[in-house]
């Protein structure tokens, strides 16, 4: 039996937006020279932060339609922070090994918000709590 949804924190889309937040922050900065740390330093994390802030802001929407969009926000960010890596990678400022954990960790997070967005379309979920669904 699966765990019950009771908060944001509690959906695999957003651990694994998490996970990849974690990962710019603790692998993808320390390593970053220190001028770019405040010019694609900010942006990457910036990035990387949006991706779980509009999970959870999907999640306190009342329809959802919101909580879709703003998965698909999320996704938005997912793939930004991927070219913001890849650029990184472009100019030396990261190892190919580090770039290859961060493409695994964005496809990681875009297959789960996929499927948390495939999930919200199908059941439509209406007050923000997962498993309720919108009355025909």
């Amino acid at each position: 039996m699966s765990t019950p949804i009771r908060s944001f924190e509690d959906l695999d889309c957003w651990k694994a937006g998490r996970e990849l937040r974690l990962f710019v922050y603790r692998n993808v900065l320390p390593v970053l020279p220190h001028e770019e740390r405040y010019r694609l330093g900010d942006q990457v994390l910036r990035a990387a932060r949006s991706v779980t802030a509009n999970i959870a802001e999907g999640y306190g929407r009342y329809h959802y339609l919101d909580n879709s969009k703003f998965c698909s926000y999320a996704r938005g960010s997912c793939t930004e922070v991927l070219d913001h890596l890849i650029t990184a990678r472009d100019e030396d400022l990261i190892s190919e090994s580090l770039i290859s954990q961060g493409r695994q960790k964005v496809e990681r997070a875009l297959q789960v918000i996929n499927g948390y967005i495939s999930y919200l379309k199908r059941t439509h979920v209406t007050d923000g709590k997962p498993g309720t669904a919108k009355p025909e």
